[in-house]
């Protein structure tokens, strides 16, 4: 028994050791397994932001697209409105150039002339002048008078 008792306690810290090698070769798998989760979730998440990556340049390259094609327009419509502005103020200056002349045509004249200052010169009578004529005639305007 003295044998049989002395196996007993070398068997009991075999055991131990054993059980002790068995954690640690448990821990090992288990840290093996976490590292590869964690090296799973790591390259997902490198995959998703390569794809949000990829979305959002194709997003940039259609805004920058559509502020190109916007700008063009923008830029198009300047210079039409431009070009109708210098058109309104010669349009104006035309105005007023024929509004005068109504203006002056349309003064009595008493004195026999045909424009004032200018002294009649003896064709026909005051109201028969040919400057009354004038006065009469309404003043056509064509469109090649606008362009």
């Amino acid at each position: 028994m003295a044998s049989s008792g002395g196996n007993t306690p070398s068997s009991g810290g075999s055991n131990l050791r054993e059980e002790t090698n068995q954690r640690k070769i448990k821990r090992m798998l288990s840290n093996r397994e976490s590292a590869r989760r964690s090296r799973l979730r790591k390259q997902k998440h490198l995959n998703d932001l390569t794809t949000q990556l990829s979305q959002l340049r194709n997003e940039n390259d259609r805004v920058m697209y559509c502020i190109n094609m916007i700008t063009q327009h923008y830029m198009s419509l300047e210079a039409e409105n431009l070009v109708l502005g210098a058109q309104v103020t010669e349009l104006g200056h035309r105005l007023r150039s024929l509004n005068e002349i109504i203006t002056c045509l349309e003064q009595p004249i008493d004195d026999g002339s045909w424009f004032p200052g200018e002294q009649y010169s003896g064709l026909g009578g005051g109201n028969d002048s040919v400057s009354h004529l004038y006065v009469c005639q309404p003043i056509r305007a064509s469109i090649d008078m606008i362009m």
